[in-house]
């Protein structure tokens, strides 16, 4: 990368994290692309020699947020090895974990982004697919190893999961809740996820 790009990936970084900041403040729909622009300490007129407008930087930035989520989850997943379980309650736990970890990622994801009729209606969210495909992968695996049900449609369940734990998330987010609360609720939903997906032949042996 020559000097020229550095310069202009690192100004597109500087204008996704003001535009997180100034989306956390004020809300997708009342933050101006001004607003935007001051957090990320550039001109106005910068902004869109990056993005055609307010929607496409939404979507940009929730693009760039879930590249870093699922390079992060692919990092840890690799670490546990073959042990799925361990593999799938580290999920749940992770995406929880947002709360306090980032919170301002976390209100963005599970409040602004639905504030974009673009996002909602026209966009077609392969970042948001290849994350639903480590949790479809998680699933398949449990499945071939006969630890997790083989009624169950992967990719079906791995939906289903997400819906759950966004509904956490959003709840976590908006209580403010520490760490403690979040480590709690987080095993909670991890165990009743886990305990839904096991073989029967596997619950009744513990």
């Amino acid at each position: 990368m020559n000097h020229a790009e550095k310069k202009r990936n690192d100004k597109r970084k500087r204008i996704l994290d003001g535009a997180l900041k100034a989306f956390a403040l004020k809300g997708f729909y009342n933050t101006k692309v001004s607003e935007i622009a001051q957090e990320a300490g550039v001109a106005d007129g910068t902004i869109y020699l990056y993005f055609k407008n307010k929607d496409d930087l939404l979507i940009s930035l929730f693009e760039d947020r879930m590249e870093w989520i699922i390079e992060r989850l692919n990092t840890d997943l690799a670490k546990l090895g073959n042990d799925t379980l361990a593999k799938f309650r580290h999920m749940v736990i992770i995406h929880c974990q947002l709360a306090v970890e980032e919170p301002q990622l976390a209100e963005f994801i599970t409040i602004e982004l639905r504030q974009s009729s673009k996002f909602v209606k026209e966009y077609k969210n392969p970042k948001f697919g290849d994350y639903l495909k480590i949790f479809q992968h998680l699933i398949e695996e449990g499945q071939r190893g006969g630890i997790f049900r083989a009624d169950l449609d992967p990719r079906l369940i791995s939906r289903a999961c997400f819906g759950a734990l966004d509904e956490v998330l959003l709840q976590l987010t908006l209580s403010r809740a520490g760490q403690a609360e979040v480590d709690d609720k987080a095993a909670q939903v991890a165990s009743m996820l886990v305990q839904g997906l096991l073989e029967r032949k596997i619950i009744d042996a513990d």
